[in-house]
């Protein structure tokens, strides 16, 4: 499929192992026609200011990735995004565009069997002012065009990545 700043991308359902939980998990990227089947388990998106820089968040400062995070209840795909960059990021979704879906299937380990399905996002965003009431104490900003010097990615996952900032346009 091809190459970006983060690396070689991820084809339209081919799977690559990523290792997760103690677990042999398969990771595939699913265009954004049809949600793949799969239990859901949540949105990222890659955040994006009216100035071109993404929102990158933390828990311990030093590994940074998008935000994101699980459903509650019956939300939508949506309804989960916004809730969560307002979370996670004190950011407000002024647009959001779906970029595809993550399906990934546990083969061996404790979750043999799990299949989760997560939506992948741009969000175009207003921040808010940073006081971080959940799980993540930090944000911070970087330039798109520096995006893959600080975006923490999990091992065997980069294709996936790679193809999410493609498709948001940020490589």
């Amino acid at each position: 499929m091809g190459t970006t700043t983060l690396g070689r991308m991820a084809s339209d359902f081919e799977e690559m192992a990523v290792p997760a939980n103690g677990g042999d998990w398969r990771m595939a990227w699913h265009p954004p026609g049809s949600v793949p089947a799969g239990q859901p388990h949540g949105a990222n998106a890659f955040c994006v200011t009216a100035r071109g820089n993404v929102v990158l968040v933390s828990t311990d400062g030093s590994r940074w990735g998008w935000p994101g995070g699980r459903p509650q209840r019956a939300e939508s795909w949506e309804d989960t995004l916004r809730r969560e960059l307002n979370e996670e990021a004190c950011a407000t979704v002024t647009n959001a565009r779906l970029l595809g879906f993550v399906r990934s299937k546990c083969l061996g380990g404790h979750e043999a069997g799990l299949v989760l399905v997560r939506s992948i996002w741009r969000a175009d965003v207003a921040l808010r002012p940073w006081h971080p009431e959940y799980e993540i104490p930090f944000r911070r900003l970087v330039p798109a065009r520096d995006l893959a010097k600080h975006l923490w990615v999990e091992d065997g996952a980069g294709p996936i990545y790679a193809r999410a900032a493609r498709e948001a346009a940020l490589a």
